[in-house]
């Protein structure tokens, strides 16, 4: 590809040089589905705790979750340069290795260091919980890894979005709560569904807009299966069950009156749906990319914020 063609993607994704590089690598606008669950297990930990917070418990898990979702996001940018999957042209990757001519084993090197960092913090999680949590955290470590790794990505398949879902939803709130209260209840495996739906969405909008190419490169998402306006359906669908489910529990005292405010993220929901529609090519559908990371992050703030406010009123 030309170095003007080049230049044109960069400034159509206003990527620059310096920090700004080893930033995008990151990914950091997929880093919310680490940091809400962790924030609205322990929230929900919080009213059962009369208001109470272990702040190093917490923080540790956060850190933890982070870098484990920063090295997951890195994986995915080696193995798929590796596979000849990524190139010059492509979008809703970090780029660095395409584009800012990072050698590919030092963004493999360095997620290997985020994994071993949260290592160490899950060993201080488990000295003050559970060793349990280890193996909890072990698995979670690993479906990171084989999410773009190993013979067969699960990330190229249709499981992709229930997988992140899964591990990302009920395990990361379960795990925020447990070692905040040293229980699992049903309640918290049922206040995890929307947050999972919502991780899940980033994931489909993500396949969404890399559907066409994915397809050429033989992966088998949901989003090929279903075809970009089934795929679109079916998101529109997930952010329904968000919100219903969300107005269930209120209704039923599992939510405070309080978490009618995570029903401001709608907008931003409806507005992912929308910027999808008769749109063709991956740039133009990184709006709703951005739209869909919004409704996670404004759910999961608002919903955790919510439970907050109801633990300090009582």
């Amino acid at each position: 590809m030309s170095t003007g063609s080049t230049n044109d993607i960069r400034a159509s994704l206003n990527e620059r040089g310096g920090f700004h590089v080893w930033w995008r690598l990151l990914r950091p606008h997929t880093l919310t589905a680490s940091f809400v669950p962790v924030f609205v297990g322990t929230m929900f930990a919080v009213i059962h705790q009369s208001g109470t917070i272990a702040f190093g418990l917490f923080l540790a898990m956060l850190m933890a979750s982070i870098l484990i979702q920063a090295a997951t996001n890195m994986f995915n940018e080696y193995y798929d340069y590796v596979r000849g999957l990524d190139t010059e042209d492509s979008v809703g990757i970090g780029g660095t290795i395409v584009r800012d001519g990072i050698r590919p084993n030092t963004v493999l090197y360095l997620a290997l260091s985020f994994f071993a960092i949260a290592v160490l913090l899950g060993v201080y999680i488990c000295m003050l919980t559970t060793w349990w949590i280890a193996l909890i955290g072990s698995a979670s470590m690993l479906i990171g890894y084989l999410y773009t790794g190993g013979p067969l990505p699960i990330a190229y398949t249709p499981f992709g979005e229930l997988v992140a879902g899964f591990f990302m939803g009920p395990v990361i709130i379960g795990i925020a709560y447990y070692i905040q209260t040293g229980v699992f209840t049903g309640e918290v495996f049922a206040i995890s569904i929307p947050v999972a739906i919502c991780i899940g969405a980033i994931m489909m909008a993500n396949n969404i807009r890399d559907r066409v190419g994915d397809k050429e490169n033989g992966r088998k998402t949901l989003a090929i299966i279903l075809g970009h306006e089934g795929a679109v359906a079916f998101l529109a669908v997930n952010f329904i069950a968000v919100y219903v489910l969300t107005i269930l529990y209120i209704l039923t005292g599992l939510l405070p009156w309080w978490s009618l405010l995570a029903l401001i993220s709608i907008v931003h929901a409806q507005r992912a749906v929308r910027s999808f529609s008769g749109k063709k090519t991956p740039v133009d559908m990184m709006p709703a990319m951005k739209g869909t990371a919004q409704t996670n992050t404004f759910y999961g703030m608002l919903l955790g914020i919510s439970l907050l406010i109801s633990a300090i009123l009582g």
